[in-house]
């Protein structure tokens, strides 16, 4: 499966964005997918995750509440919306898909990704 991360952008503390993870070569009717960040000299964390068939959600403490993970399965895409922006959630993120039905917040645990799309919240 190839993924499309896209929705990026410069956006005020305290605005929103929602950025779109668009899925080609294979139906996700099988993946969970995630969405991860990573700032500058940090490691890429896990932000929210999502499985196809329950549509069961899971994030991070630090974006519950702000952040809604959701899909589309008619448009095989899922979308990260994002509200209450802070500093803090500035960094490059990534969606990523595996296989299954048990989720993971580990980096290494999604062998699919697509390119990163660079979120700036000014301050």
């Amino acid at each position: 499966v190839q993924l499309q991360a896209s929705g990026g952008g410069l956006v005020q503390a305290g605005g929103s964005l929602t950025l779109s993870c668009a899925a080609s070569g294979h139906t996700l009717s099988s993946y969970i997918v995630a969405w991860f960040r990573q700032a500058p000299g940090k490691e890429r964390d896990f932000v929210a995750a999502i499985t196809w068939k329950r549509a069961a959600r899971y994030y991070t403490n630090s974006v519950k509440g702000r952040f809604t993970i959701s899909r589309d399965n008619a448009k095989n895409m899922v979308y990260l919306q994002m509200k209450s922006l802070t500093p803090d959630d500035a960094a490059v993120y990534y969606c990523a898909a595996r296989e299954g039905s048990l989720w993971r917040t580990l980096q290494y645990d999604y062998p699919y990704w697509g390119q990163g799309t660079q979120v700036t919240v000014s301050s």
